[in-house]
């Protein structure tokens, strides 16, 4: 007869565990979907707490259903008091009280190693964020992360101007310092050219006199793009849950994207935007942490 109670043995080690806080994409290329994948393959133990279900594929998003505050609370609260949190990427967030509820439970339980990708706008075009959002967003969020992650256009929202060039570039990353991030990573790969140029900047490190520190590699030519913010995002936060600093996270991360892109990118899925391939990679040698 087999007892209904069985006592594993602890084994000293536990995975590196990586909760993502996002909407779910049903097309599997973005938002929680695209995060699970990155997780795994980069040898992360992914949970998730769903901020919004978003009808979508790979041409377009035709619908969106917020989860009620209260629920996506409960969804943040049983993952962190369970099985416990070592870094935090934080996607889609569409209304202020859904902002008020990350923010508080990264306070509450005081959260290590934040990733925030302010998700504005899909691949598609489509709006994913309410107006009166942002400002709540920056205020409350900003100083909570360890670094944030916005797109061209997403910068160019966040601070009311058109970014051309990389020279501009680099003067934004800086402007978003001083809207409250303590690093942020602003993506370049919406700006023309052949070669693709991200800005990391870092409140207080040696590239914070009016330079940041620049990351560029040729352009992959594909159009399956669809995730890429949030795979970006995702690796980030699983690098950073391994142990790594952060501009070594980045540059790693920054690494397992382009090699995502570059597998998937003769590969047919769906009629628009296509997926990246992340499963490409092999498992990270590091699977577990030590407790």
């Amino acid at each position: 007869m087999i007892s209904p109670t069985i006592s594993l043995p602890s084994t000293g080690h536990r995975y590196a565990r990586v909760l993502s806080i996002a909407g779910s994409d049903s097309g599997g290329g973005a938002g929680i979907q695209a995060d699970l994948k990155t997780f795994s393959a980069l040898g992360c133990y992914g949970m998730t707490a769903i901020t919004a279900i978003t009808a979508q594929n790979t041409c377009g998003v035709t619908g969106i259903h917020g989860i009620p505050p209260e629920m996506l609370k409960a969804q943040i609260d049983a993952v962190v008091q369970d099985i416990g949190v070592d870094a935090v990427k934080i996607g889609m967030l569409h209304s202020p009280d859904v902002v008020h509820v990350v923010a508080e439970a990264i306070r509450t339980y005081q959260l290590p190693h934040v990733v925030l990708d302010p998700v504005m706008v899909a691949t598609s075009g489509d709006r994913l964020i309410a107006q009166e959002t942002v400002a709540v967003l920056v205020k409350e969020l900003f100083p909570l992360a360890e670094v944030v992650t916005p797109n061209l256009d997403e910068a160019g929202w966040l601070l009311g101007r058109n970014i051309e060039g990389v020279e501009a570039l680099e003067l934004a990353a800086q402007d978003l310092l001083r809207l409250g991030a303590r690093a942020a990573l602003l993506k370049g790969g919406h700006l023309p050219g052949d070669w693709v140029v991200d800005v990391l900047a870092v409140q207080g490190g040696e590239h914070a006199q009016g330079r940041g520190h620049r990351l560029q590699s040729q352009r992959i030519a594909t159009h399956n793009g669809h995730g890429t913010g949030c795979t970006l995002s995702s690796a980030i936060a699983a690098q950073l849950a391994l142990g790594q600093p952060l501009q070594q996270a980045v540059e790693q991360a920054r690494a397992y994207i382009l090699g995502a892109i570059a597998a998937g990118a003769d590969v047919t899925t769906g009629h628009g935007h296509g997926p990246l391939n992340h499963g490409y990679a092999p498992v990270a040698q590091r699977v577990f942490q030590a407790l």
